[in-house]
């Protein structure tokens, strides 16, 4: 006698993923025969515990070949559970399937606030991340003297640390608005919905990330009347631009820290404790010992309990209402590990009241719905703080199952992200290969190594790598543009742009030479998805229909219909038996009964009525 119990297989749990709050839920462990018999099964206790709380044992039901329970969770939060046969404990094993297990590792159940919705315009689109400073030029702007405003595009950027050991960032290619306003045919031909940008306020740095005036586009990209014109003209073509929001520190040359006396108009609160700023920023010795992002000076670290600060951020003139009144779809949450959940608690309800539909998107590495941070329990996906997050975790188990081969670490990623997100979450989530904190995907893929920055800066794949690295970039596009969330291209990896770390992954986009290869590869890809598949890859079910060590076979399933995708990373062939006629949509083929999975393949099916 054996026991069966997997949390996304609804005769086990009636909900798949995350909970409302108030919502009843089923759990069923089935009793089959067959295997070692463990026990004589006439009862069973589920172990339940509220995060942080004690585990409280509940009485199951035995009810002909199941032991059952219904559940109403009346606080949202993580409750964390295993069930208990004989004294024995049975407890998440392999793909979330039941195991007896000495050392228990529990289940996780999400209960999230009844109101929660997210996005729906998000769901089934494509974004583009543009670092602004390196996608287009269009145009000459005034540049400070402070900054170096660089003639050679495409050229290495400055990676050398000055005299004394820091690397200023501070030379510029010039990319601006227009540039992005010149592109806008071409991002729509990858049918692309959302362009996340990277920082536009005015800043020191090329990358933005040390925010000098919150309320200023960099001169260096346009005005504020082209950046108007930008968001009109994306909107005709479908597409919204989502905005940076950097709000855990500022620069310290900024007219809030003012360090340098830039900002001949403010008193900044390096300058004197009687500036208004004085209270953003915490001194240890006032004024060149402070608390800063990681300790780099250069980023002073914002009290984020300061009124007057969350006055400036929240309020009905702030700058979270300023910008969606020009029309943004909403911001990208820079370092939102750092945070607090009262300040994004606030941030939502600031930018919902300006607009309801507006996205909120988290930078989270980890999976976001149990993050511990600086010793708390994070609740960004709850109901009241984030609406979508950055989605590490699947980057880096497609990554990991190209290198490897091996399909089991990427299939355990998506059965952790369905079982424990909310199913609003899930749908938007941002699923990259790559971003300006990473390297490069056709980089990683082509497995050149280097010891340092030198190395790195003339490191280049040669045809033969580069033509094979490209096809793994390709099987892992299909991944991610099929697998649940939204896929984002990192501008110019669909051009074979290469590059290792920052800043090496933030180089120019090369207009004079595209990769045709892959760039129509994402093109069939942005078009089977927005144009042929939408219904079912907006928010379609998961299911896997064929796994290996090697090869994974999935269907996503909706009202509409059915698509299937496989993946073949391996020298084998493998053939899958099937009733009907099929039509493979990356190249045309069709195929009755039988389709032969050649080695190092990938596809996409639909049945043909």
């Amino acid at each position: 006698m054996k026991l069966y119990y997997n949390p996304l297989d609804r005769a086990c749990k009636s909900l798949t993923g995350a909970i409302e709050r108030e919502k009843e839920l089923t759990l069923n462990i089935r009793i089959e025969n067959g295997g070692e018999d463990f026990f004589s099964a006439d009862s069973c206790f589920l172990v339940l515990s509220a995060d942080g709380g004690a585990p409280v044992r509940f009485a199951m039901k035995k009810e002909g070949n199941r032991f059952t329970i219904t559940l109403k969770f009346h606080q949202t939060g993580l409750y964390f559970y295993y069930f208990s046969v004989a004294e024995k404990q049975f407890s998440c094993g392999k793909l979330r399937a039941g195991e007896f297990r000495e050392c228990v590792q529990s289940w996780q159940i999400t209960v999230y606030d009844e109101q929660f919705q997210t996005p729906d315009w998000l769901k089934g689109g494509i974004m583009y991340q543009i670092f602004p400073d390196r996608f287009r030029k269009a145009g000459e702007y005034p540049i400070a003297p402070h900054k170096v405003l660089r003639q050679d595009w495409g050229g290495m950027p400055h990676f050398q640390p000055n005299e004394f050991g820091k690397v200023l960032n501070n030379d510029f290619f010039g990319g601006n608005l227009n540039g992005i306003r010149e592109k806008l045919d071409y991002l729509q031909s990858l049918n692309v919905s959302v362009i996340y940008l990277n920082p536009i306020f005015e800043a020191y740095s090329n990358h933005r990330y040390d925010t000098g005036d919150y309320m200023k586009i960099d001169g260096l990209l346009g005005t504020e009347e082209e950046f108007d014109a930008l968001i009109a003209e994306a909107k005709e073509r479908g597409i919204r631009i989502i905005l940076d929001g950097v709000f855990n520190h500022t620069g310290d040359d900024s007219r809030y820290f003012n360090k340098y006396g830039r900002y001949r108009e403010e008193l900044g609160a390096h300058q004197s404790p009687d500036s208004p700023y004085s209270d953003w920023y915490r001194f240890y010795d006032f004024p060149d010992s402070y608390e800063s992002w990681w300790g780099i000076d250069t980023l002073p670290a914002v009290d984020e309990s300061s009124q007057s600060y969350q006055n400036f951020i929240f309020g009905e003139n702030g700058v979270l209402k300023h910008w969606l009144r020009h029309g943004i779809g909403g911001y990208r949450l820079d370092v939102a590990d750092e945070l607090p959940d009262f300040f994004l608690r606030k941030l939502r309800k600031s930018v919902k009241e300006e607009c309801a539909d507006a996205v909120i998107i988290g930078e989270v590495w980890e999976d976001a719905s149990n993050k511990i941070a600086y010793s708390t329990r994070r609740k960004y996906l709850q109901g009241h703080e984030l609406d979508s997050v950055m989605n590490y975790p699947l980057k880096d188990a497609i990554i990991g199952y190209i290198h490897s081969g091996n399909t089991e670490p990427l299939r355990e990623t998506v059965a952790m992200l369905i079982d424990h997100y909310p199913k609003q979450v899930l749908d938007g989530l941002m699923n990259i290969l790559g971003t300006h904190d990473t390297p490069r995907i056709l980089t990683v893929f082509g497995g050149k190594i280097c010891s340092d920055k030198n190395e790195m800066a003339v490191t280049r794949l040669i045809t033969d790598e580069k033509r094979s690295a490209k096809e793994k970039v390709k099987m892992a596009a299909l991944l991610q543009y099929t697998l649940p969330g939204v896929p984002c291209i990192y501008y110019g990896d669909e051009n074979a742009m290469e590059g290792y770390i920052d800043p090496f992954c933030r180089q120019c986009f090369d207009w004079q030479n595209p990769d045709r290869d892959l760039n129509e590869f994402y093109r069939k890809l942005g078009d089977l998805r927005q144009n042929v598949l939408n219904d079912v890859l907006k928010d379609g079910e998961y299911n896997e229909v064929f796994a290996d060590r090697s090869c994974l076979v999935f269907e996503r399933k909706s009202q509409s219909g059915a698509v299937y995708v496989y993946v073949n990373n391996s020298h084998n062939e493998y053939s899958i038996a099937f009733c009907g006629k099929y039509c493979e949509m990356l190249n045309g083929e069709t195929f009755e009964n039988e389709l032969k999975l050649k080695a190092n393949s990938f596809g996409i099916l639909t049945k043909i009525i």
